[in-house]
């Protein structure tokens, strides 16, 4: 067996990529955490990061920031999701999808397809909901997952989440070990911090049954969609033709998530020095863009000194750019 030495060559460190957005569709088997790993290698930076983790068993949409847009994160965190899921009805699982062992199987023969339609319904809209036991949410300073995993009893409490579309395109039954299951092809809209997996779940319990996802492909993160997507094979290719991994500049990256504002000259110069400036009048944060299309800052609106003004809440362009 060869080992390593010091002698032994380490590939050339890739140039720096520019700050900016990646939408990546992420494949199946690779945590998040993987994922932002291999972009690190790709983009010649450590400082990468995510928005919105996706468990292993899921694809499709990671959005990914690269240098300072690692700094919006937090605000794309926060959009709304879309999914493409299929939901099996008859089966419960530990962790509420196919990668977990099988807790219930009480089939779901004597479901029927106004049952579903009326418990979907249900669903939709505002709801409470607890949120699966193997989640990231930290429990007294654990992540629930990790005290499950060490076969500790998890309760959670329900919080308000909301369900913009939960739509069955397509129902068919069958056999699992010979228990008969109802196999639903779903899409749904959820704001941020809800769970598909728990969807499934209460599905099945408001049916009398049991549920857990069996596919899950996350399409829509904010006005970042699949379409945009590229592969990490993808990302690769285009960097090793380029020379540098290609990302999405701050400018657009923000139009896809907020307002946009044009400012004046003197208005990015002053937000630059973390001033505030004239009142956006729109509700939530604003993205403040340059005369030269840069993106200057975050804006909210705020009231100062009985003063309506626009406060940056983010600084992105340094002073006097």
């Amino acid at each position: 067996m060869t080992t390593a030495t010091s002698d032994t060559p380490r590939p050339p460190r890739r140039p720096t990529a520019p700050d900016g957005l990646l939408v990546v569709d992420k494949p199946a088997g690779w945590t998040s955490h993987d994922v932002v790993g291999r972009v690190r290698r790709l983009a010649g930076t450590r400082r990468v990061g995510h928005a919105g983790t996706l468990d292993p068993m899921a694809t499709g949409v990671l959005v990914v920031g690269v240098g300072r847009a690692t700094r919006l994160l937090t605000y794309v965190v926060g959009a709304d999701k879309a999914y493409d899921a299929t939901v099996r009805l008859g089966v419960g699982t530990t962790t509420d999808d196919a990668e977990g062992e099988a807790t219930a199987r009480p089939g779901a023969a004597g479901v029927t397809d106004d049952a579903v339609r009326r418990a979907v319904a249900d669903l939709t809209g505002d709801i409470l909901q607890v949120p699966t036991a193997v989640s990231a949410i930290k429990v007294d300073g654990r992540r629930a997952y990790a005290r499950v995993r060490a076969g500790e009893e998890v309760e959670l409490a329900a919080r308000p989440v909301t369900v913009h579309r939960f739509e069955v395109l397509a129902a068919r039954r069958g056999d699992a070990d010979g228990i008969p299951v109802l196999d639903l092809d779903v899409e749904v809209v959820v704001s941020s911090g809800t769970y598909v997996r728990a969807l499934a779940r209460d599905l099945g319990a408001a049916l009398g049954t049991a549920g857990h996802l069996t596919a899950l492909r996350r399409t829509r993160v904010g006005g970042h969609a699949l379409a945009a997507a590229r592969t990490l094979e993808q990302l690769e290719a285009q960097a090793d033709a380029d020379g540098v991994l290609a990302t999405i500049p701050l400018a657009e990256a923000a139009r896809a998530t907020f307002p946009v504002r044009e400012v004046t000259a003197a208005e990015a110069e002053d937000l630059g020095f973390g001033r505030w400036v004239a009142p956006t009048g729109a509700p939530g944060t604003v993205a403040a863009v340059s005369p030269a299309g840069e993106l200057v800052a975050l804006l909210e609106d705020a009231r100062r000194r009985g003063e309506d003004l626009a406060r940056p809440v983010l600084v992105l362009a340094p002073a006097g750019t």
